[in-house]
């Protein structure tokens, strides 16, 4: 866990955006095929999904060095959301070609990350996450190496959220634009908006009721 300086929800657009890899985390799971690659996206009234594939493209340094293998690779983003404030990707590459993308992912190498944003204040939260993964399950320095990556990486998204949050404060009537690969952050935000719209609706009486 992380104590995060910002709002909640900065973190939860940051997760449904993994494009920023190509810029923050370049030199770790970023590249600039990742930004390139395509995308869709999915909602129902709680949740949102966002899936890329990149494929027969090199992998970043940290997904190369998890698979053992600096050919071309198939590579998979699938970030899936639960309103409030759960997110779980599955994420993972494997050699160009030997059927992950078809569903065979079984020559490559798989991890599942839980985010949990969960907020403190108006604008600050605690941000949990945890990482799991199907190969060397045994091999302790593995874990150390994932939990070391995974925790440097966490530092530069929150240097980055922070930032947003400072510059949101700064200038408060700033409009923001949103694009299409913004998509599964609006959905996250909008099924946020309607559970808090109906944790602070009114209830209604009985006599409200009868009218």
């Amino acid at each position: 866990m992380t104590e995060v300086k910002a709002d909640y929800r900065l973190v939860i657009d940051n997760l449904m955006d993994l494009t920023h890899e190509t810029f923050v985390h370049s030199s770790s799971i970023g590249n600039a095929a990742l930004a390139e690659a395509p995308f869709e996206a999915y909602h129902g009234d709680r949740t949102a999904r966002v899936e890329r594939w990149v494929l027969d493209q090199p992998a970043p340094p940290f997904w190369a060095g998890q698979l053992g293998h600096d050919g071309p690779a198939d590579r998979w983003q699938i970030i899936n959301f639960l309103a409030p404030a759960t997110i779980y990707l599955e994420v993972g590459v494997a050699p160009a070609g030997t059927g992950a993308a078809d569903g065979d992912r079984s020559k490559g190498v798989d991890m599942r990350v839980v985010h949990l944003p969960t907020p403190s204040t108006g604008k600050t939260c605690y941000y949990f996450w945890a990482h799991l993964r199907n190969y060397r399950l045994h091999d302790q320095g593995q874990t150390r190496r994932v939990l070391n990556a995974g925790s440097g990486i966490m530092v530069e998204d929150e240097r980055v959220i922070e930032a947003q949050q400072r510059a949101i404060d700064e200038h408060p009537d700033h409009v923001f634009y949103n694009l299409n690969i913004d998509a599964g952050s609006m959905w996250a935000r909008r099924a946020i908006d309607r559970m808090i719209a109906a944790e602070t609706m009114p209830a209604l009486t009985p006599a409200m009721a009868a009218e």
